[in-house]
């Protein structure tokens, strides 16, 4: 069974950690200063979520902006196909992206070495997801 049941549940977990992500001094200016916009396709449920660091933030306070769907008229530098369960497992930093990458649980498509420099820069949401699972009460999600 899934880890997310639906994409509503999904994107509550994954927005909530990008929304944070996308205001945090440690990591948002060094993902706003690779101008990519990297877009993440999950499966297991379907969504699709960019990251539009190629542009300006349209929200105050954000390095970048975050825009969930298909339609968002943005064509991405890097484009990153998974399982849901697989980015769940990604943002607790229990899954190695190389290794991943090698045994084909994430598909990328892009540069890879640019989206290689961003791994230091996205370290501390390791800790931030579960931390975030944990104040929306679904510690049911958190892995150990």
């Amino acid at each position: 069974m899934p880890v997310f049941k639906d994409y509503a549940e999904l994107h509550q977990c994954l927005s909530t950690l990008y929304d944070q992500a996308k205001c945090d001094a440690r990591i948002a200016p060094k993902i706003r200063d690779s101008h990519l916009v990297i877009q993440f396709r999950y499966e297991d449920p379907r969504a699709v979520v960019t990251i539009n660091a190629a542009a300006p933030p349209t929200q105050p306070g954000a390095y970048f902006d975050v825009l969930w769907g298909d339609d968002t008229g943005l064509k991405p530098d890097v484009e990153m196909s998974m399982k849901a369960d697989i980015a769940h497992q990604f943002w607790h930093g229990k899954i190695n992206l190389m290794t991943a990458l090698a045994r084909r649980q994430i598909i990328a498509k892009g540069p890879i070495p640019k989206i290689l420099k961003l791994l230091p820069a996205v370290e501390p949401m390791y800790e931030m997801y579960p931390r975030l699972l944990r104040e929306m009460g679904r510690t049911d999600l958190v892995l150990t």
